[in-house]
């Protein structure tokens, strides 16, 4: 273990020493982007979406920077490495996290530190062996990230919204049963929420799973992640809070068709036994890249919210960590709900020369629909919502 982890070692030589500090990466990346809505809602909101909330506005969505030492999965021997990533910007808002960055700043465009962890890799009991993070972590459930470089559009699905957690301070394992076949499973201390008064009830959560790769001749693969722990404020629900159970079900597949056309598929269910309330949907994902720089894509969702309590719009900018640790704020709801959504777009990304790393230009288009009757959107008026979303990335 002493030559392994040399680089900690008094005995460590030089040469070893600089090989591991030369793997260190800088980056940095911008994202800008509007989201316009012809019904004007007189709040400025548009019902049921996170990124690109805030109707006819551009925004600023996120200034991130990021060093990292990057872990060799496959190695034989340990590996050791770290991911720090600051993020500013309005994205901040719903990816918070209570104790460490929530009250930085209050206003529309918030900092938060969406990752910042140490990552190791033990060469144990199997070939691949065990991966371990541990620290401020991105939740591993769910098919879109908060990383608009790693999804295909500007704003989120309902299930990513409502039904996958964001953040967590914990630990992650991942270990490389076989070629094909990894355990998922870690501990955190609850969604957004950390320790002390950074806790929303003082009660821990966990993951556990299968990520399925390599099937089909290499074509499919599927991921299961289950989810357990409380995750209501004792603020809002009383004593219970810390031990009424949140069960989060998320299964999603990968099929690449050939070498242009790919489609994902995503199922969650998620009961929650303090709010009584339980959710159901399912996601479906359509890529084709007409050219190296030009790729369509297309999202299809039926989310069923049984009870209501869960599809909410922020209206405050402090709106969403306020209503997580149960305080009082400013949210705007709507009755028990099926909602279907369709969104169309497109991602040009042209090569732009050695110095920017990655240039993305997005359009979509968007319609949500209440298929029950209700009226959800543009200030409760409407069963159906119209956004015509734009947002470009640069990456350094």
């Amino acid at each position: 273990m002493s030559i392994v982890f040399s680089v900690f070692s008094r005995q460590a030589n030089a040469e070893t020493s600089n090989s591991w500090l030369d793997a260190i990466t800088f980056a940095a990346q911008i994202e800008g982007g509007i989201n316009a809505n012809p019904a004007r809602p007189a709040n400025g909101v548009n019902f049921g979406q996170f990124f690109g909330d805030k109707a006819n506005q551009p925004q600023l969505d996120q200034v991130t920077l990021t060093v990292a030492r990057a872990v060799d999965t496959t190695s034989a021997k340990y590996e050791v490495g770290f991911l720090i990533r600051g993020l500013y910007g309005a994205d901040g808002r719903y990816f918070n996290i209570a104790g460490i960055t929530d009250r930085a700043i209050a206003n529309r465009y918030q900092f938060i530190i969406p990752q910042a962890h140490l990552d190791l890799h033990f060469p144990w009991a199997t070939r691949h062996g065990l991966d371990m993070q541990a620290g401020i972590l991105a939740s591993p459930m769910g098919v879109e990230a908060l990383d608009p470089s790693l999804r295909p559009f500007y704003t989120l699905s309902y299930t990513t919204e409502y039904s996958t957690p964001f953040e967590h301070v914990g630990a992650m394992f991942q270990w490389h049963l076989t070629d094909h076949l990894d355990a998922l499973f870690g501990v955190d201390s609850g969604n957004q929420v950390s320790f002390g008064k950074g806790d929303n009830n003082n009660a821990a959560a966990g993951y556990f799973g299968l990520a399925i790769n390599g099937l089909a001749q290499g074509k499919l693969s599927l991921t299961y992640l289950g989810r357990v722990g409380p995750e209501n404020a004792v603020r809002a629900l009383g004593p219970k809070a810390g031990s009424d159970q949140r069960f989060w079900n998320d299964l999603s597949a990968n099929y690449k068709i050939s070498d242009r056309l790919s489609a994902t598929a995503e199922f969650n269910v998620l009961h929650d036994e303090g709010l009584r309330a339980d959710a159901y949907s399912f996601v479906s994902y359509l890529s084709y890249q007409i050219t190296p720089s030009l790729t369509l894509n297309y999202r299809g969702e039926i989310y069923r919210d049984n009870t209501g309590l869960l599809v909410t719009s922020f209206i405050a900018n402090n709106a969403y960590m306020q209503t997580v640790l149960g305080k009082a704020t400013s949210t705007q709801s709507a009755p028990p709900t099926t909602f279907g959504a369709l969104t169309l777009g497109a991602a040009w990304r042209p090569a732009l020369g050695r110095h920017i790393k990655q240039f993305a230009l997005r359009p979509e288009i968007r319609f949500d629909r209440s298929l029950n009757g209700t009226k959800p959107f543009n200030d409760l008026r409407n069963t159906g919502q119209f956004t015509f979303g734009l947002d470009i990335t640069l990456g350094f």
